[in-house]
């Protein structure tokens, strides 16, 4: 079945950077779009940044434009999301998915505190 197992989050403070990693298996992972999402406490979970299944074409939420690059290796099966100049509207659970998303992973928590 399908697994995404996310992991890279952790502690920064504002202006820090953070790599997130997402592994996947269990799907043929090049054939699919994927995408980071992001559920902060009393939110509903929110769209942060997809990439095509080739990582031709990238997308991201207006909140993290400019700050937020995502980027995938289909040999690894494996997608990216590098984060920049963090802030502490940031904090989240941070999840990776395909796009329209399946079944979630358990996500990586991401805080952003001075």
């Amino acid at each position: 079945q399908v697994q995404l197992v996310e992991s890279g989050g952790g502690l920064v403070q504002p202006g820090g950077s953070l790599r997130l990693t997402c592994a996947a298996s269990g799907f043929t992972f090049s054939m699919f779009v994927m995408a980071w999402y992001r559920q902060a406490p009393g939110k509903e979970r929110e769209l942060v940044a997809s990439i095509s299944k080739f990582g031709g074409t990238t997308d991201y939420a207006s909140s993290v434009k400019g700050r937020f690059t995502v980027s995938r290796d289909n040999a690894k099966k494996t997608v990216y999301l590098q984060m920049n100049n963090l802030k502490p509207e940031d904090t989240a659970l941070y999840y990776c998915n395909r796009l329209p998303p399946v079944e979630w992973g358990q996500g990586t928590q991401v805080t952003v505190s001075s």
